[in-house]
């Protein structure tokens, strides 16, 4: 723009010097001109570049990282409990390395990933990572403190979500029971593998952090799951996209609700699934980090099966997600807050009514003692306009869609981010939580505890902005 020549229709129509159009333009008129217009675009370039280049005061800071998991050889897989993924007999005398109760892995489909970002203003800070897990628990995200603090990163609130897949690395839970029923006996070398790249990961995304634009959109998600309970599903894929100033892609967090099972059990190779091979397809496209974060998934199935399936529909969800990121459009955000609360829950119980039929009766169960959890932690955070909470188990669908549209009466857009920081089983509403269901059956906080972790989440969403609404059952707990 600096030093354009005056344009030759603007020569054209300029007038002489003593104000007769059509005449020859005076020389020193059309010099004079061509400097006038020089000196406003070239204002107005220097203008764009300052504004450009000047620091947003006040602006969030971000920083994203992604890495490969780099876990043992035959470490077994976590998500099916069937014989497809058990060894005949335990592992008494220790033939495999890693694996107990379950087959040991046999190479990688793709490669195990954990991927972070790290949101910090003058007042809040958090750290929020995703890792091709089926779940977390309590016990791995607090190894995950307990080294960042030691590594001296900040203090921070944080969030660890796992995507759900049903292919992913196990071994790793502290709970005796989870490694019988999915996940594998606790072996220290897997879950120290874990600890050390997540921690890794979080470090490289601190570090990285500059001044930051963040936008939220929604997408409509193509037709690729089904419900395990024939009702209505929630088809959004929220989009939160991040850039720096100068607007290059920074980071992207994608929410969608959807187990990762479209592999088979018997396939013994450690994926992401599905929506692994789509966060790995939007890095190739973006050159940034994209986080899946799983919704309200409790009653969520893929709607097809099989490895070509699974393929076919992560690019279809990759295409869905980058449309919502072409979209977004980025702006300055100088607000984050974060706010938790633990929400004490009855005793769990599998209940043998919900699992088999009413025919017997509701008091047969067996308690699961101290091994379940009794309460539960919540985390709300809010980005400038757009608000998430998150939720340690596989909530139901309308659950979720009701905890999303109240947040949606303060924040532009609110979402769930499931499987995060615990694993606590299925949440379903009352009505659901009868009959002979897998659903139903793995509910072993009781029919009334999904809706009351709604209300105490909907409560954390609010008190971001200041509100609060009339007294719950979850204002003062959920195990009353």
């Amino acid at each position: 723009m600096l030093g354009r020549r005056a344009p030759a229709q603007e020569q054209r129509r300029a007038t002489s010097g003593n104000g007769r159009s059509g005449g020859r333009p005076v020389r020193g008129e059309v010099i004079g001109r061509s400097l006038l217009l020089g000196l406003l675009l070239g204002g107005a370039g220097f203008t764009g570049i300052a504004t450009a280049a000047e620091p947003c005061a006040g602006c969030v800071t971000a920083g994203a990282s992604t890495a490969i998991l780099r876990l043992p050889p035959g470490t077994p897989l976590a998500g099916y409990g069937g014989m497809k993924r058990r060894l005949l007999f335990p592992d008494l005398f220790g033939r495999d390395a890693h694996a107990f109760w379950f087959k040991p892995s046999v190479g990688e489909r793709d490669p195990m990933t954990v991927r972070a970002l790290v949101l910090e203003t003058p007042a809040a800070r958090l750290a929020w990572v995703t890792l091709d897990l089926v779940a977390v628990d309590h016990a791995l995200v607090a190894a995950v403190q307990d080294r960042l603090a030691r590594a001296g990163v900040p203090s921070s609130a944080l969030v660890v979500s796992a995507s759900h897949t049903h292919s992913g690395p196990g071994a790793f839970m502290s709970s005796g029971l989870m490694g019988l029923v999915a996940v594998d006996r606790l072996d220290p070398a897997v879950r120290e593998a874990l600890v050390a790249g997540v921690v890794s990961a979080v470090q490289r995304a601190d570090r990285a952090r500059v001044p930051a634009l963040a936008a939220t959109t929604s997408v409509t998600a193509p037709a690729v799951t089904a419900s395990r309970l024939g009702k209505p599903l929630d088809q959004e894929i929220v989009v939160l996209k991040l850039t720096t100033l100068a607007g290059a892609p920074l980071a992207l967090v994608w929410n969608f609700a959807i187990h990762g099972t479209m592999l088979s059990a018997s396939d013994l190779r450690l994926s992401g699934d599905v929506m692994g091979l789509a966060s790995a397809r939007l890095e190739q496209k973006l050159g940034a980090p994209a986080l899946f974060v799983n919704g309200a998934v409790g009653d969520v199935s893929p709607a097809r099966h099989g490895e070509a399936a699974m393929v076919e529909t992560a690019g279809e969800l990759a295409s869905a997600v980058e449309a919502g990121w072409t979209q977004a459009r980025p702006v300055p955000v100088t607000t984050l807050r974060v706010a938790e609360r633990k929400i004490p829950l009855p005793p769990a119980a599998v209940s043998l009514e919900r699992c088999f039929g009413s025919w017997l009766p509701p008091f047969f169960a067996i308690p699961l003692g101290s091994a379940m959890p009794r309460e539960a932690s919540l985390i709300a955070a809010a980005l400038g306009d757009t608000a998430w909470v998150t939720f340690p188990g596989e909530l139901q669908t309308s659950l979720g869609q009701t905890i999303k549209r109240e947040g949606r009466v303060l924040f532009a857009s609110a979402f769930v981010a499931g499987l995060s920081n615990d694993y606590l089983g299925y949440f379903t509403t009352r009505a659901d939580a009868r009959g002979a269901k897998y659903v139903a059956c793995a509910t072993v906080y009781g029919p009334a505890a999904g809706g009351c972790l709604t209300d105490a989440a909907i409560e954390l969403v609010r008190g971001l902005r200041g509100q609060t609404r009339s007294a719950t059952r979850a204002s003062s707990g959920c195990d009353s």
